[in-house]
């Protein structure tokens, strides 16, 4: 196995809670009945903020595009040393996403609030706790923004075209690879994250011994691209046709898992990539 049983486990449980809660948070802004808009972002102050206006044939080639563009402006920052930066870029990509989601449950305004609080100890007041609870959430207003670009079919077209891409950059130009350890010893990482041993903080006056941890993480693309695609299912099919989706990108992830060697590194897409399309094939029995 990748990890040991209580990591994988943890892993596990949390990639599946933040699928569902993406789900529930989506279906906050489905359209209130056919040929109808999809429900509006939320506003703060009378700033509204608007989705992209792009077709779903076109989706494909604007989200590949945005992560290319990402990571090419990650990968700066990281040439630069510019890690300022790199906090506010950080610090605002959480703020809207858990903004949007916490709007699904509150009105705008507490929804902002409680977005900015946890968004700033995230950021800087970092602690696992923290990070993992945000991340159950983030990547529902991530969705709330681009299912609606989407449909079924280009949706999972996206997903090929991102598994595809990952296991180029793991595999081959392992860029991925550089990036997901930049991001963990930053102390700011997109995914889920889980210490092999508990991480307690220095007391004050104490002496301390730096001591690395084993941890385990889960990029936050990992997350949000299965999502994205069974939010397009959501919408085009109901929340049970959904959640078989989201058992099967769960399942692909388990099995990742369980064949993972230790020390290794995996891309995670193309194995949920080929447990979204069996939890989809499913909907069709």
């Amino acid at each position: 196995m990748k990890h040991s049983l209580r990591v994988s486990y943890f892993l596990f449980g949390l990639f599946l809670l933040a699928q569902l809660f993406g789900l529930v948070i989506v279906s906050a802004y489905l359209p209130v009945a056919v040929g109808e808009e999809w429900v509006a972002l939320p506003e703060v102050a009378g700033v509204q903020f608007e989705r992209p206006d792009v077709e779903p044939q076109m989706s494909v080639w604007y989200l590949l595009a945005a992560i290319l563009l990402g990571t090419g402006l990650i990968f700066v920052i990281m040439h630069f040393k510019k890690m300022f930066v790199w906090k506010a870029w950080f610090f605002l990509a959480a703020l809207l996403c858990l903004w949007f989601a916490f709007a699904a449950f509150f009105g705008d305004v507490i929804a902002f609030v409680l977005a900015f609080v946890i968004a700033f100890w995230k950021v800087f007041r970092p602690n696992v706790w923290v990070h993992n609870a945000s991340e159950l959430f983030l990547y529902g207003g991530l969705a709330a923004i681009f299912v609606p670009m989407l449909n079924v079919l280009y949706a999972f077209i996206l997903l090929l075209g991102v598994s595809l891409y990952d296991a180029y950059a793991v595999w081959k130009s392992k860029h991925m690879v550089k990036l997901a350890k930049f991001q963990t010893k930053s102390g700011l990482f997109a995914g889920l994250l889980i210490p092999y041993e508990r991480i307690k903080r220095p007391k004050k006056g104490v002496k301390t011994i730096s001591k690395k941890v084993r941890i385990a993480v889960l990029g936050g693309g990992d997350i949000a691209f299965p999502l994205f695609f069974s939010g397009a299912v959501l919408a085009a099919t109901g929340f049970f046709d959904a959640v078989l989706v989201t058992v099967g990108a769960s399942a692909g992830l388990l099995f990742l898992l369980y064949i993972g060697e230790k020390d290794r590194f995996y891309p995670a897409m193309p194995f949920l990539t080929v447990g979204c399309l069996l939890g989809f094939l499913l909907t069709l029995i």
